[in-house]
């Protein structure tokens, strides 16, 4: 789970969440009828900062940030999938954040899956997901830059997840059918 922040204006900033939890209830014939429900823990943000003296991700989970002793959980939870065209899919959720919970749409592709092999019986199965959220909607705006400059933190978060989800295994008739 990966996102970007514009940095002073030089950089995007990117950083990363090491502990998240999401169940999928995915219907292949029917993306609409996907639902998804997934956690974060914001403790354990990553940022990879280069000075191991300065602990930036502590700082980033901290009360001018993300405040994860307050509010120890980010939650997403969809309201409502569109179907596209293909593998293509528009995703409606409510995301909670920083104690707010607002409405994010995040572009998403099915990338494939399986319902099992021989040498893997679990169901697996693929998506990528796109999307931008305003960090001053949810009541994190320290660093904000003032209109007209990028001399700050951006407001603008653009977030990249890459997922892989596995079910159940295969009973033997599928796995039957498969040979």
């Amino acid at each position: 789970l990966i996102f970007r922040v514009n940095h002073l204006g030089f950089s995007k900033y990117t950083a990363r969440f090491r502990r998240f939890d999401a169940q999928l209830r995915f219907v292949p014939r029917n993306l609409a009828a996907t639902q998804l429900t997934a956690t974060v823990d914001p403790r354990s943000i990553e940022t990879d900062f280069p000075d191991p003296k300065y602990d930036f991700n502590a700082e980033l989970a901290g009360p001018n940030w993300l405040d994860a002793a307050k509010y120890p959980e980010i939650a997403f939870r969809t309201t409502r999938v569109e179907h596209l065209d293909n593998q293509a899919m528009r995703v409606h959720a409510d995301l909670t954040m920083h104690g707010v919970t607002r409405p994010i749409v995040l572009d998403a592709t099915y990338n494939g899956g399986y319902v099992g092999h021989p040498m893997d019986p679990h169901a697996r199965v693929g998506f990528s997901a796109h999307g931008v959220l305003r960090r001053s909607e949810f009541g994190i705006s320290g660093g904000i830059p003032a209109a007209g400059t990028s001399m700050a933190v951006g407001d603008q978060v653009p977030v990249a997840i890459e997922s892989e989800f596995h079910g159940p295994p295969m009973t033997n008739a599928e796995a039957a059918k498969t040979e």
